[in-house]
């Protein structure tokens, strides 16, 4: 599969590069040997069956999983990346109100133990209002519905303001008319140039306004224009691929090898 690269930007440095890039927990894999280049500012979809390893993926993006193996490129820790994890992942009953969740946005401003300033709420009354918002200040997120606390997310990575977002199933148990808004707000993001992954089900919504799309079945089945990657024998193979993993199989091969050339131990 070739790299990708847009053709208005083809010079561009790669935003984030994988190179044979095999994830996964005690050295079972998840996602075996992905490799591909992302450009700055590319709106891709990362789809494929259950337990195909997306999620996976986006944990290893957004620096909370090291590599079994492979490297990742282009993500250093200077530039800072935004994650909105999975509804499953938030504390709803966390005694915090909606403009506390939205001012987290901005810890890499002030800091666990730093003020905000006048400025920062200013900043937080505006994300707010752009993800319709606004009254719901001090509402408790325990007793917002799922599309109130997706907007109250994505006020949060407003105020994050990151060059890369990643996004773990953003639309999924949410209102049409939420999923309306903030996907015109994911699609404003990448007009604004920031790189932007997101883990979808809905693959008519992937075609409509994701222009590139990687399939994931723990492996890599297709990557590159959406067109081209969604399509019945690519879907077919993905689900053929992830039908007879076991988790309960041998660590990777191809891994172990290369922690025992490294010196790692088993």
């Amino acid at each position: 599969m070739s790299d990708l690269h847009p053709p208005t930007r083809a010079a561009a440095p790669a935003a984030i590069e994988l190179h044979d890039l095999t994830l996964g927990y005690e050295r079972h894999p998840a996602v075996h040997h992905l490799s591909l280049t992302l450009p700055p500012g590319a709106l891709v979809a990362v789809v494929g069956p259950n337990g195909a390893g997306k999620s996976t993926l986006l944990k290893a993006l957004a620096g909370q999983l090291k590599p079994l193996g492979g490297r990742i490129h282009g993500l250093a820790d200077s530039q800072r990346v935004a994650c909105l994890p999975q509804h499953s992942g938030i504390d709803r009953s966390f005694p915090i109100c909606v403009q506390e969740l939205a001012l987290l946005g901005l810890w890499h401003e002030v800091g666990a133990l730093g003020r905000y300033s006048a400025a920062h709420r200013q900043a937080c009354h505006a994300a707010l209002a752009e993800v319709g918002l606004l009254g719901f200040e001090r509402r408790a997120i325990g007793t917002l519905s799922g599309g109130q606390l997706q907007r109250a997310l994505f006020a949060r990575l407003i105020l994050q303001d990151a060059p890369v977002v990643l996004l773990d199933e953003p639309f999924a148990a949410i209102d049409q008319r939420t999923t309306r808004d903030l996907l015109g707000l994911l699609l404003r993001w990448h007009a604004q140039g920031k790189t932007v992954i997101a883990v979808l089900h809905d693959l008519a919504q992937v075609r409509e306004h994701f222009p590139h799309t990687l399939l994931l079945a723990r492996e890599p089945v297709a990557w590159g224009a959406t067109a081209e990657v969604l399509t019945a024998e690519h879907w077919t193979r993905a689900l053929r691929l992830q039908e007879p993993f076991d988790d309960a199989a041998e660590a990777c091969e191809a891994t172990a090898s290369a922690h025992a050339a490294q010196g790692v131990p088993a």
